[in-house]
């Protein structure tokens, strides 16, 4: 009976470790570094919607727009 108390527990075991560790990083650790009020913000990335490039050219497919024969 009390062999079976270790395979039953390490579940919880587990568990009690990962939220000890989550508490431990959240107060424990030191916060990282505010950032300077003196940095400029980056401008987000925001790609063009359907730019074609001259090094990208759109593929055309094998049948040239026709579909092939099925019989």
């Amino acid at each position: 009976m009390y062999a079976l108390i270790v395979p039953a527990s390490t579940p919880f075991v587990l568990l009690a470790t990962v939220m000890a560790l989550s508490w431990w990083e959240d107060r424990v650790l030191p916060a990282p570094p505010a950032e300077s009020l003196d940095a400029p913000a980056a401008a987000p990335f925001t790609p063009a919607a359907a730019a074609e490039h001259a090094e990208f050219p759109v593929p055309t497919p094998r049948w040239q727009g026709r579909l092939p024969d099925v019989d």
